[in-house]
Order: structure tokens, then sequence, then C-alpha cells
């Protein structure tokens, strides 16, 4: 008892002792670090002193010795971040070096986590490889690759073709799925922020989502930047996603005979002989001599003019010595669908390739061997979206002679476009065409049976290859839309007639002709009174 009062009776001076002895640390603390002052620390001698010159020339040594210390940090700093940023990329190159190529990676599928690093490390690679973090330098404007931006409802895109608008909610499955899972993934990177897991966060949800924008480069991958409301008004989170396209990997290796593969062309028609003359010129000096594996199938829509056809099919079958063709006639009205339907459930010989067309087509060599290679019996069905020629009255108008009909058909922006609207040439398997249940001869006249015909391609589980072909041409006609059409295929009717005159540009011209010749007219007389 008594040491714990004496303890307690201590314990005062104790702290007081302790507060004293921290005050007198703080003050001499104070005394030693407080910088001299500006008098003191700048002080010069006086200008009459008899040590004046010493005195400045060694305060400016002194200054001198201070800047060439302060040079030789930043050199070491300079050197230094050399030094890291050499390493970076030899670590860069490192990763690019060890898979230069997608083609040269090999996953070792008897050793499973090797083969998992491997494609984790090409996957990273790509990152590095895209312009993601640092911009490539690049030879022209038009080497960019552009951005397209998306909300939670619209796309907004560049390259609209003539099918697509500018703004547009996205109709591809593929492409809807896309952006869902790429805000989805940005939302719950939002909810998971990495670091302090404790600490409370807002709860974000699609619906703070603002934009986003997005590219593919072909090579590398797609980048994904999107931004969301922050807390406040003018404050925004940001997130920048990568989806890596993984190595090129082998399917298939195998040769593909079509030597014996005959394609039975089938072409409805009523009147219109002097453009079936045209058609079998062509088929005469390009389809019979550089292939020979083909069949012609004239499906035909009354007596007008039927007489002056068969004539044309006869005289080509004696100058050629082609005897692969079928004339069927029918009495009754045109009807396209009908004219293929029955034209392709009239060969009664082994399964081959039926290439559904028009007689205002222009077909190379080229693209029937491209009709072999893509389709296959219970398989593949080929689309092609063929190059419209635009009027060549307008496109040459500013020329003497309009060039012949080879010299036309060029494939540039000033002479036609993708028909990427029209699905009417088609490839497939007659097996195939038959198993789809053929189109539907419900339809009378021009236009909507062979969208009906599509449709049922895809949504079969066949595979409709959709791509543009160099051989394949529609050349221009005068379109007319008869009163007999229904609304909706007046309207399809009006909409392709529109889209076959010229480019805009060429359609522009024509539209203010007169101002650009009163401008021209002006230039004359201006230049007359100089």
């Amino acid at each position: 008892m008594m040491l714990r009062r004496g303890f307690i009776l201590f314990l005062p001076r104790l702290v007081g002792l302790l507060v004293v002895a921290c005050c007198l640390v703080s003050i001499v603390y104070m005394l030693a670090c407080t910088p001299k002052g500006d008098n003191q620390q700048l002080a010069l001698p006086r200008v009459h002193s008899p040590t004046a010159k010493e005195g400045y020339e060694a305060i400016l040594q002194e200054r001198e010795e201070q800047h060439r210390n302060y040079i030789i940090s930043l050199k070491k700093q300079i050197a230094q971040l050399k030094a890291e940023l050499q390493g970076r990329s030899e670590q860069l190159k490192n990763v690019q070096d060890q898979y230069p190529d997608p083609l040269d990676i090999r996953l070792d599928h008897s050793n499973p986590e090797k083969a998992q690093a491997n494609l984790l490390a090409f996957l990273r690679s790509q990152i590095y490889k895209a312009e993601v973090h640092t911009g490539i330098k690049l030879s022209t404007e038009y080497a960019a690759v552009p951005f397209e931006s998306f909300t939670l409802q619209k796309v907004y895109q560049l390259e609209t073709g003539l099918t697509r608008h500018p703004e547009e909610k996205p109709v591809r499955k593929d492409k809807r799925d896309e952006l869902i899972e790429v805000i989805e993934l940005a939302v719950g990177s939002l909810n998971n922020p990495e670091g302090d897991s404790n600490a409370k966060h807002r709860v974000y949800t699609a619906s703070d989502f603002i934009e986003g924008i997005y590219r593919t480069e072909k090579d590398k991958g797609t980048l994904y930047e999107l931004t969301f409301k922050g807390d406040t008004k003018h404050q925004f989170k940001k997130i920048v996603l990568f989806r890596p396209f993984g190595p090129v990997m082998k399917v298939k290796n195998e040769n593909v005979n079509m030597a014996d593969t005959l394609i039975n062309v089938i072409v409805p028609l009523a009147k219109r002989a002097s453009k079936f003359r045209q058609f079998m010129q062509n088929f005469r000096c390009v389809s019979i001599p550089q292939d020979g594996r083909i069949h012609l199938t004239v499906v035909y829509f009354g007596k007008e003019q039927m007489n002056e056809v068969k004539s044309i099919l006869e005289n080509t079958s004696k100058s050629a010595n082609f005897k692969n063709f079928t004339f069927i006639q029918l009495n009754e009205e045109f009807s396209r669908g009908k004219g293929l339907d029955i034209g392709a459930r009239f060969w009664k010989g082994n399964n081959v390739v039926l290439f559904f067309c028009d007689v205002d087509i222009y077909f190379t060599a080229e693209f029937l061997n491209s009709c072999r290679l893509n389709t296959q019996p219970g398989k593949k069905v080929f689309y092609p979206v063929l190059f419209s020629q635009y009027n060549p009255s307008i496109i040459y108008g500013h020329r003497d002679s309009i060039p012949s009909l080879e010299q036309q058909l060029v494939i540039k922006k000033e002479t036609g476009f993708w028909r990427d609207f029209g699905f009417g040439m088609t490839c497939q398997y007659r097996s195939d065409f038959i198993n789809i249940g053929g189109f539907d001869l419900d339809i009378k006249g021009w236009g909507g049976e062979d969208v009906h015909l599509y449709r049922k391609y895809l949504h079969s589980n066949l595979i409709v290859i959709r791509t543009p072909v160099r051989g394949l041409f529609h050349l221009w006609h005068e379109k007319q839309c008869v009163d007999e059409l229904t609304p909706e295929q007046y309207k399809m009717c009006m909409q392709s007639k529109a889209m076959n005159e010229g480019s805009h540009g060429q359609l522009g011209m024509l539209v203010f002709k007169q101002e650009i010749e009163s401008h021209l007219h002006r230039q004359k007389l201006s230049s007359k009174k100089t």
C-alpha cells in the first residue's frame, strides 16, 4: 500500500518532467531547423568593401556549383528513366518475340497447364500489339480504324452500306449480345473494385451507363471504352475493356475436286428478247468455252416474243455446239418464283448445283467456281452480293461515247454499288432447295419471293455464305414498276429504281446542273473582261 501511494504521488511529478523535457526538445529543434533570414542568406558584401570582388566571385562560384549539381541530378534521373523504358521495351519485345505470329502458337494438349499459360501470354500480348495504351504511326488518314459509338438502345455506325442506317438498334443477335455482355462486365467491374473490399461503394446498374465506343482491329481484338455516371454531375466513371482475338487455329485441310460438278443456270423470262440476246452472247463467250460444266434452263412465260427467244437459243446451240439447255414454256402470268421453282424441279439427273439467275445478270467463269466452292449439299448455300451498275448515260455522260460493256464492268464507287439488299441471285444444291420447301408460289410478279427463300435457309441448320463477289454484275436497265404490284412490292420496286441511277455525287451534279452552268458562264464573262 505504501509503495502504491508513493507511486501515485510521484506520477504527477513524472508527467510534469516529461512535459518540460518535450518543450525543451521542441525549442532546440526550432532553433536548429529554422532557415536563415533573407538578409543572412543572401548577404552580399558592400560595394565599397575591400573584399567586394572576392565576395561576388565566391557567391557566383557557389551558385554555379549548385546549378552543376542540379544538372547532374537531372541527368541521373533521365538515365534512370531511360533504363526503365528500355527494360519495359525489352519485356514487350520478349513477349512479341515469343509469339511473333499466331500461326506459330502450338497448344500442347499433353500439358494442359503449359498450353493454358501460352494462350494467356498470347492474349495479353494482343493488348500490347493493339492501339490501346499508345498510338500507332499510320501512313495516311484513311488507315485509321474508326470507332463506332453505342448507348443502351442504339448503335451509331459509319459503314452503313445500303441496308443499314447511321443510327439503329443492333439487329444482328451476335452484335446485340456482344454489347450487352460488355456493359454487364463493366457494371460488374464497377461494383467490385480492386483494393479496399470493405469500403462502402455505390451500386451501379446498366441505367448508369451513358455511352460507349468500340472498334475492332481484325488481327488483334476489339477495344471498348465505356462511360458511366459518377458521384456528382461533373464526375464520370470510365471502364476500358479489350476482347483479344486468339491465335489462328487450323480447322480443316482438304482437297476439293469440282471437275464433275455441274451448274444448272435457271433463268425465268417473259418477253425481253433483246436482253436475252445480250445474256446469251455473254453465255456463249464466257460460260461455254471457259467453264463447260454448265446447263441452261429457260422458263418462259407467255407466247409474245417466244419464237425469237427460242431462235436465239437454237443459234447459240449450233454456233457453239452447245446441247445442254432446256426450254420450258408456261402459258400464264409471269412469276419469278414459280419460274425458278419449276425449273429446279424439272431437272431429273443427279444432284446438281442450281444458280438462280436473271436475264440482266453478267457473270464470269471465276464466279461459277465460287458458286461451286461455296455450296455443299446438306451444309452450305451461297448468297453472293453482286455489283450493281449505275446508269451508263449518267456515268459516262461527259464523254463523247459510252464504252463497251466489258469496259464498263469495273468495281468502283463511281460505276455502281454492292447490291446488299438483293437476295435473288443464289447458288444451292437441288436437294437443299427441295428439302427447304422451294419458293412461296402464292407470290406473283416481281419481288418478295427471294427474301422468303433466304429466310427459310436462315431458319434452317444450313450455313448461309453471304459475301460480295467480283465476277457477278447486275446490268443497268430502266426499271418499270407496274400498277399491278401490291403496295409492299411497289415500294420495294421504287426503292430499287432509285438506287440504280447513279451515286449521290452524280445525282447531285444533275440537280445542280443549272447552277454549275451559270457559274461557268460567269467565269467566261469575267475572263473576257480582263
